[in-house]
């Protein structure tokens, strides 16, 4: 629903909790044999500074959104670089909250890439 909601694609969601590889925005995250207890301990700590930056990001994110939202309704295509902007924002956004959510032990890399 993200990536409908979020301008990043057209295609509307399946109505289902299995895998869709046919769909164009995914999000993937390996199931972790055994944890490092010692990051585990110190993860929410360790993801502070992503959120603080995330924080910031989501504001211009907002602005963003709702000027691709014009962009889109009057000239008919996404404006290339609000499109990447978002991607890179929810992308970075979906590392930060996969680790700090137990879901990775993988730390999150400060970029939009």
């Amino acid at each position: 629903m993200n990536g409908y909601g979020g301008h990043l694609t057209d295609r509307y969601p399946a109505f289902s909790m299995d895998a869709d590889d046919s769909y164009p925005v995914r999000l993937e995250a390996e199931y972790v044999e055994e944890a490092n207890r010692l990051t585990t301990f110190f993860r929410y700590l360790l993801s502070i500074p992503h959120f603080i930056v995330l924080w910031f990001l989501g504001i211009v994110a907002y602005f963003a959104y709702w000027a691709l939202t014009l962009v889109v309704i009057f000239t008919g295509k996404p404006h290339k670089g609000l499109f990447d902007f978002l991607v890179g924002y929810n992308r970075w956004s979906a590392r930060a909250n996969c680790y700090y959510w137990l879901l990775t032990d993988e730390y999150p890399p400060f970029s939009m890439d």
